[in-house]
C-alpha cells in the first residue's frame, strides 16, 4: 500500500511539475504576437519582421523538437503548411512563419 502510493505520488508530480517545466523554457515575444520562442535561443538578427536566432535544438531535416511543437499549441497557435523548412503557424488572424536550418531558427511575423 505504501508503494502504491509514493508511486500515485509520483506520477501526480510529474504530471504537474513537467508541463510547468517545460513552458518555463521558453517566452513569448511581444514583437511576434506572443509567439513562444526558446529562451535558450541567441537572438542573432532583428528582422524588420521578426527575429532569427542560434538554437542548437534546431534542424532543417527534423524542424524542431516535439516539447517546443506542444508549447506553440499550448499557447493556442496552430500549425498550418510546411513547405520545405519552414511552418505556417496562426493564432486567430495572426500569422507566423517559422524557419529552421541546423541551428538556426527564424521567427516572421506575416501581419
Amino acid at each position: 500500500m505504501r508503494k502504491k502510493v509514493g508511486l500515485l505520488f509520483l506520477i501526480t508530480f510529474l504530471l504537474i511539475i513537467g508541463p510547468v517545466y517545460y513552458l518555463s523554457l521558453y517566452e513569448s515575444s511581444v514583437e511576434l504576437n506572443g509567439f513562444p520562442v526558446p529562451k535558450s535561443a541567441e537572438m542573432i538578427e532583428e528582422l524588420e519582421s521578426g527575429h532569427s536566432y542560434h538554437w542548437s535544438k534546431a534542424s532543417e531535416e527534423n524542424g524542431i523538437p516535439l516539447g517546443y511543437e506542444l508549447v506553440i499549441k499550448a499557447n493556442g497557435w496552430t500549425k498550418g503548411k510546411r513547405e520545405g523548412s519552414y511552418v505556417t503557424y496562426t493564432k486567430g488572424n495572426q500569422e507566423i512563419n517559422l524557419f529552421t536550418q541546423t541551428e538556426h531558427l527564424k521567427v516572421i511575423n506575416n501581419n
